[in-house]
C-alpha cells in the first residue's frame, strides 16, 4: 500500500522536473525578473503537486498554462512597485547557454534590449508575444494558456508583434563580433585606456545603469561616446579582490564582476556595425542572483 503513493509522487516530480527549465524560461521572459520567475516556478510546483497526473493528458500544456497565468498576475501586481523604482530600471541579468545552435528567436527574446521593449506591452500582450514568437506555440494553444478566445489571441499577437517591430532596434547578432567588442571594452576598462575605450563605442552610444538606489549608479542615461567613456573609466574602480570576466549573459557576451562568489556588477552590450551602441549596467544587489556563480 505504501508503494503506490510513492510511485505517484515520483511520477509527479519527474513530470515537473522535465518541464521546469521551460517554465522558468517562459516566466523570465514575461517578467524580466529572475527572482519572480523562480517564484512562479515554485508556485506552479505547489499546484502541480496536488494534481492527479493520470488525469492530465498534456503535462507541458498544463504547466505552461499555470506558469503563464501566474506570471501575468505577478506582472500586473508589480506594475505599481515598478513605477516607484529609484533611477533607471533594467531587467535582471541572467546567465545563458552559449550554444550557437540555440534558436535565434529564443536567444533574442532574452536580450536586455528586447526585454525592455516587452516592458511597453500589456501583461497579456507580453505573454502572448513570448509564447508565440520565442517558443513557437500556436494561437489555439496560447488561447488556452491565457484564457482568451482564439480570434482574440490572434489579434493580440498581431498587435504585440507590430509594437515590438516598431520599438525594437536591430542589433548585431554575430557572437564572435560581440565577444571581441566585449573583450576590448573590458581590456580598456582594466587598463584605464580612454582612447581604446572610445574606439569600441559608437558615437551616439547610450549607457543605462540600474543601481536601484543601493549603489552610486547614475540615475539617468548617459549619451555620447566621450561622456560614456569617461563615466566608465571613472566607475571602473572595483572592490578589492574582485575579478571581472566575460560570460554569456542574456543571450550574448557580457561582463560580470564578482567579489568572491558574489556578483556586484553585470554589463550587457548591444552592437551596430561592430561598435557598441547601448550598454546596460546592473549593480542593484537584489537583481544579481541570476548571475551568481
Amino acid at each position: 500500500m505504501h508503494g503506490r503513493p510513492e510511485a505517484h509522487q515520483s511520477a509527479i516530480e519527474r513530470a515537473f522536473t522535465e518541464h521546469r527549465s521551460l517554465l522558468h524560461a517562459v516566466a523570465y521572459r514575461v517578467l524580466g525578473s529572475v527572482t519572480e520567475a523562480e517564484d512562479v516556478v515554485q508556485d506552479a510546483w505547489l499546484r502541480w503537486s496536488r494534481v492527479d497526473v493520470a488525469t492530465v493528458a498534456d503535462a507541458e500544456g498544463y504547466l505552461v498554462r499555470v506558469a503563464t497565468r501566474l506570471a501575468i498576475d505577478r506582472l500586473r501586481s508589480a506594475r505599481v512597485r515598478r513605477e516607484s523604482y529609484v533611477g533607471s530600471r533594467l531587467p535582471e541579468p541572467i546567465l545563458t547557454d552559449a550554444d550557437a545552435a540555440q534558436n535565434a528567436l529564443l536567444k533574442e527574446s532574452v536580450s536586455t534590449a528586447m526585454l525592455l521593449v516587452l516592458e511597453t506591452l500589456s501583461p497579456v500582450e507580453r505573454a502572448v508575444f513570448v509564447l508565440s514568437e520565442a517558443f513557437g506555440y500556436g494561437h489555439h494553444e496560447i488561447a488556452h494558456f491565457v484564457g482568451r478566445k482564439h480570434a482574440t489571441v490572434r489579434q493580440i499577437a498581431l498587435r504585440a508583434r507590430k509594437a515590438v517591430e516598431t520599438r525594437h532596434r536591430r542589433y548585431d547578432t554575430d557572437q564572435a563580433t560581440r565577444r571581441q567588442a566585449t573583450e576590448r571594452f573590458l581590456a580598456a576598462c582594466l587598463g584605464g585606456d580612454l582612447k581604446a575605450l572610445m574606439e569600441v563605442l559608437a558615437p551616439d552610444v547610450t549607457m543605462v545603469s540600474d543601481g536601484g538606489g543601493f549603489t552610486g549608479a547614475p540615475r539617468t542615461a548617459i549619451h555620447g561616446r566621450e561622456r560614456v567613456a569617461r563615466a566608465v573609466v571613472l566607475s571602473a574602480q572595483r572592490p578589492h579582490g574582485s575579478r571581472a570576466q566575460v560570460f554569456q549573459v542574456n543571450g550574448g557576451p557580457g561582463i560580470i564582476i564578482h567579489a568572491g562568489r558574489t556578483p556586484v556588477l553585470a554589463v550587457t552590450f548591444h552592437l551596430v556595425k561592430g561598435t557598441i551602441e547601448a550598454i546596460h549596467v546592473v549593480s542593484n544587489p537584489e537583481k544579481l542572483t541570476g548571475v551568481a556563480l
